[in-house]
């Protein structure tokens, strides 16, 4: 099922110099431990684990600067909110799937036969390592302009996220999918509100049913539970696995997100 990196490295708009650094950004731990022992303690553990830890720093870096400088307006909680976002597990999730990135995953024969090529934990880490791999090949600018092709929604989806943007009831819009499949009506729950007086984020959790569930930030509850609702519209769409999600929460693993382990 393996796919040639070459095909990758045309999704990514990447070609790489030093092709071993792509065949390590995907190479799972599972893989790594079943090659037969070598020399050298690097060449028997060449895995993901490495390039993961300083991919995820350097998503973060890219985001941070890239919506500092784009939305020059917006409030520190409003940046916090876009930042969350794009580098949540559930975001960089979608953008995994974009790329197809389940098909290069070199994985062991346990976690093959486990499922391993569509697990979230593994795909998200898989993309943050890939990242990481651009960099040292490419330098700084060369992961940024990954970041910005292939993980950064347009403008006014950002801006609607933060609540400035052009509106959409997107409660209105989850009501009316439920209604139309004879599905439970949609709950809504206020799960935290934190932040300074000035910058308040609220976090509002909506569900539907067992199935479908959704947790999102917003600088008001009004735009809180639409991007929630936002995200549950996404899955009843087929446009986002279903699960539980989450539109922040870095440490977590987002829109379908919990924990980023590798």
């Amino acid at each position: 099922m393996q796919s040639n990196p070459e095909e990758l490295e045309q999704s990514l708009g990447y070609t790489f110099r030093d092709r071993s650094l792509l065949v390590r950004a995907l190479t799972h731990s599972s893989s790594a431990n079943e090659a037969p022992l070598a020399a050298e303690a690097a060449i028997a553990r060449a895995d993901n684990e490495r390039l993961e830890f300083l991919g995820d720093s350097v998503l973060g870096w890219i985001v941070c600067h890239w919506i500092f400088h784009r939305f020059t307006d917006f409030t520190e909680g409003q940046l916090s909110l876009l930042k969350n976002h794009l580098v949540s597990a559930t975001h960089l999730l979608a953008v995994a799937h974009r790329l197809d990135l389940g098909r290069f995953l070199q994985l062991g024969r346990g976690e093959e036969t486990a499922g391993g090529r569509t697990k979230q934990r593994l795909l998200v880490n898989a993309f943050e390592a890939v990242l990481a791999a651009v960099y040292l090949d490419g330098g700084p600018e060369a992961a940024r302009e990954l970041v910005e092709r292939v993980a950064i929604p347009d403008e006014a989806a950002l801006a609607e996220l933060a609540g400035t943007g052009p509106p959409h009831d997107f409660r209105a819009e989850l009501e009316r999918l439920t209604r139309e499949r004879r599905m439970p009506r949609p709950l809504y729950h206020l799960v935290s509100e934190t932040g300074p007086g000035h910058a308040r984020v609220f976090r509002v959790e909506v569900r539907v049913g067992r199935e479908f569930s959704a947790a999102a930030d917003g600088t008001s509850k009004k735009t809180a539970s639409h991007n929630a609702a936002h995200l549950v519209c996404r899955m009843l769409n087929g446009e986002l696995p279903a699960g539980a999600g989450d539109v922040s929460a870095p440490e977590s693993s987002m829109t379908s997100t919990s924990g980023r382990q590798s």
